[in-house]
């Protein structure tokens, strides 16, 4: 779905998001390159350097090699590397880029969660060169070096904390954005739950209130159908009618699913149909009286729908689950508050009696997303009583209630 998928960042975001996921091969190629090249140039800079031969090339070729394995082994590729670039340093070949394959070493590793292996491995370069620079250049080439200036020391321990400084905050960044991306989807995927209960509870609401009106009126047209053909006609007209008002609100709700995004062809029911559900209710033999208490404001078309929806669930359940042939409604406007409320007085006539049935938990829910409560029992001097509640949100000014 559209809201799953992720929106492309900034350049330099993808490539830090990517980095360390594409093939190690390549990285590694490039960096044997550039390393093989570079050396060169610094061998002709730096004078009283040994100069490269078979095995400073093979000590440059061996460091890239090892990249290709750092997403697999980031711990010992960047030991191993730094080995490979301490013994290129005890050798007394030129400096220059046989470092980079270090600092991209240590990258992996540090973006991979292994800290420690790079923070050691680092460690362990740093404290070699501060040995052989002065200490041990003595016994090793090339002949006649004196101890390495502590201008070059502070230069490495700063190019070595740069490294670090730069792997972990690129670690940090990715750990940010993947929390960033784990909550989108999840907030995209709670998203998509609540639209699949909201349009459960619409076909359910739609269906069983349509079926209910013409289970009862084919009831009554196969009883009259010999002794009373007039009246089980309109029994069928009935049906007829029930069942067309169905099947364009069932197409209502699976056109949401076709063109998600796009406005609905018809305005959503509201109480302005209330009228129609006391005919239905009528045409299924249930006599229902309507009074109202309080001046009726314009409704938020969210509220106007959940009202609608819990008073036809309402009435559904009287034909459904009782013997009552007249059911009573209040709609009581408060001052922030809508009121409604349904009586039967029964008898029960079998089902979910006790409140409960799936469309009595589907009017819990309606009232519950607009923070409001649904109750519904067993009235004390018999009967069954549906009563919810429901806030208003104040309403903008020239808003279509």
């Amino acid at each position: 779905m559209d809201e799953l998928r992720e929106r492309p960042g900034p350049p330099w975001r993808q490539w830090v998001e990517r980095a360390g996921r594409g093939p190690a091969w390549r990285s590694a190629l490039l960096v044997a390159l550039f390393t093989q090249v570079g050396a060169g140039w610094a061998a002709h800079a730096q004078s009283g350097r040994v100069a490269l031969d078979g095995f400073a090339r093979l000590l440059l070729l061996l460091g890239p090699a090892l990249l290709v394995v750092r997403h697999r082994y980031p711990a010992a590729v960047v030991y191993g590397v730094s080995v490979v670039t301490l013994v290129y340093v005890a050798c007394g070949y030129p400096y220059g880029p046989v470092f980079l394959s270090l600092a991209l070493a240590c990258f992996a590793a540090v973006v991979a969660g292994r800290r420690r292996a790079a923070w050691g491995a680092v460690g362990l370069l740093w404290a070699g060169h501060l040995l052989i620079g002065h200490w041990l250049y003595r016994w090793l080439p090339p002949a006649g070096d004196g101890p390495t200036p502590w201008a070059q020391e502070v230069g490495v321990t700063a190019w070595v904390l740069a490294v670090l400084a730069v792997s972990e905050l690129v670690r940090v960044r990715r750990e940010q954005w993947a929390r960033e991306r784990s909550e989108r989807a999840a907030a995209a995927k709670r998203r998509v739950d609540e639209e699949r209960l909201r349009i459960a509870r619409e076909l359910h609401d739609v269906l069983a209130h349509s079926i209910s009106v013409i289970n009862v009126q084919a009831g009554v047209g196969l009883a009259l159908l010999d002794s009373d053909p007039e009246q089980a006609r309109s029994a069928l007209s009935t049906i007829k009618a029930a069942s067309k008002e169905a099947l364009g609100e069932v197409r209502q709700v699976l056109d949401t699913l076709r063109s998600p995004g796009e406005a609905p062809r018809t305005p959503a029911p509201g109480l302005d149909r209330l009228p129609e559900l006391v005919e239905q209710a009528a045409a299924a033999g249930l006599r229902v009286e309507v009074t109202a208490e309080g001046e009726a404001p314009a409704l938020p078309p969210g509220v106007d729908l959940a009202a609608f929806r819990i008073l036809q669930e309402a009435l559904t359940n009287v034909v459904r689950h009782s013997g009552a042939r007249t059911a009573r409604i209040l709609l009581g406007w408060r001052p922030h508050l809508l009121e409604l409320r349904v009586d039967d007085d029964g008898p029960a006539s079998g089902g979910a009696s006790e409140g409960g049935g799936s469309g009595l938990v589907g009017m819990r829910e309606r009232a519950a997303a607009l923070g409001g409560a649904v109750e519904a029992g067993p009235r004390e001097d018999g009967g069954f009583r549906v009563t919810a509640t429901l806030p208003l949100k104040r309403a903008v000014p020239g808003e279509a209630p």
